[in-house]
């Protein structure tokens, strides 16, 4: 299959299903259907009884007892201005959108190889994506190209911390500062990670956290607007709020609530935060489970990576990574492909991401075209995310390993020969 063909195959597929994964409703079912399955949501002790009291507290709409007991920890732990639970993390960036007055004209930079999130909640509101390639190490936004993509009508940058190892944030800052330029930190994948030992989305005017549950810590859809400027944090309210100064009513500094901006509907249920709360209260736990998960993989990967020319992640000294997930990089497309076949006959479930969004059909139609980021290009044709969960006991991450070390060929370097085949 040529590129221009596994383009037109991966439009019309899940990026983050595994390839010829039926779409729409089956895909639930397909994903249980897999002995050891991609991604497994994990409790950790107090979900259960937390939820039923919030429920006998006989207040599950939004900002009840536990989204405010969300919020005073996220925004303690991430020395954050303000953090308000939203609905998803997609929510929390057209909020963000909303909060720049985003408008058409505007142009946002934005690493092509991201979820589609990432720009569309800038889109709807206008603005033109300008898409970023991405470092070949990190396959983080390549912060050296930015000089070259600010405009007069550039107005965000949007670095998206992938798998939870942060972007060169100095940098960023930097070339951002010169020119007044806000930067919104996509830190999906990085809750308490750290950059030169401060946590991520702690450094932008804002940032996006998810919460869904593929994410780290989960309540099944969910995600958080963390403000880091104060003087977004009256409006962030209202848009919270359908538009409506309603909390200011709530806290009694006005005697009526009425429509007075912009605005939707983004608070999540309180039943959400209860099952989030017991999450969070227990990030310490989950952390260290999954350090251990992402450190056997790589260990026990490490030489079969190096003999077929296969990378592994790469996390720099002074980044402590999130530990979202493990992926490796194959030589070659086909090499992918046959791998993912490969585990799928053993009823393992891998998946592929992403979809560079420079060559999908929006994307076109913003001027992308093929070859503007080979690094994007190359690693959406190579990236395969092997599973990961809390709950990935040892035997089975035993039988992962020893599903992809038995997919051989002759050793060569990672450009030449043909692709690997499945033992």
């Amino acid at each position: 299959m040529n590129r221009r063909g596994y383009v037109r195959y991966l439009r019309e597929s899940d990026s983050n299903q595994p390839a010829n994964a039926p779409p729409g409703p089956q895909t639930f079912e397909t994903h249980m259907n897999y002995r050891i399955p991609f991604n497994k949501p994990c409790l950790t002790g107090d979900e259960l009884r937390y939820v039923a009291d919030a429920i006998s507290r006989g207040h599950i709409a939004g900002d009840g007892v536990y989204s405010g007991m969300c919020r005073e920890l996220l925004e303690r732990e991430l020395g954050a201005a303000g953090v308000l639970l939203t609905t998803s993390c997609t929510h929390a960036l057209e909020m963000a959108a909303l909060l720049l007055d985003i408008g058409p004209g505007d142009e946002i930079i934005v690493p092509s190889f991201t979820f589609v999130s990432t720009v569309n909640a800038f889109v709807l509101r206008g603005a033109r994506p300008v898409f970023a390639d991405i470092r070949r190490d990190t396959l983080n936004l390549d912060e050296a190209q930015l000089p070259a993509l600010i405009t007069p009508r550039t107005r965000a940058i949007l670095p998206v911390h992938y798998a939870g190892v942060a972007c060169e944030m100095d940098a960023i800052l930097r070339i951002a500062g010169r020119r007044g330029i806000p930067i919104v930190e996509d830190n999906a994948h990085g809750l308490f990670a750290r950059y030169r030992g401060r946590y991520l989305g702690a450094f932008g005017a804002l940032a996006t956290q998810s919460f869904h549950e593929t994410k780290n810590l989960i309540c099944g859809e969910g995600g958080a607007l963390v403000i880091n400027e104060p003087e977004f944090l009256d409006r962030a309210e209202v848009l919270r709020e359908k538009g409506t100064n309603r909390s200011r009513y709530y806290r009694g500094q006005v005697d009526k609530y009425t429509w007075v901006d912009l605005g939707s509907s983004y608070l999540p249920s309180d039943i959400l935060a209860a099952f989030l709360l017991a999450q969070l209260q227990n990030r310490t736990k989950v952390l260290a489970r999954r350090k251990a998960i992402w450190d056997y993989y790589h260990h026990n990967l490490r030489q079969w990576a190096a003999r077929f020319g296969v990378q592994q992640p790469s996390v720099p000294p002074h980044c402590e990574q999130a530990y979202h997930m493990y992926y490796l990089l194959l030589p070659s497309l086909a090499d992918r492909q046959a791998l993912i076949e490969h585990l799928r006959a053993r009823g393992i479930l891998a998946v592929f991401h992403y979809v560079p969004l420079h060559l999908s059909e929006m994307g076109i139609s913003f001027g992308g075209r093929e070859g503007a980021c080979p690094v994007t290009e190359w690693a959406s044709d190579r990236l395969v995310r092997l599973p990961f969960y809390n709950d990935l006991t040892e035997s089975e991450q035993n039988e992962v390993i020893e599903a992809v070390t038995r997919f051989e060929a002759v050793p060569r370097v990672a450009a030449a020969g043909s692709p690997l085949q499945a033992a």
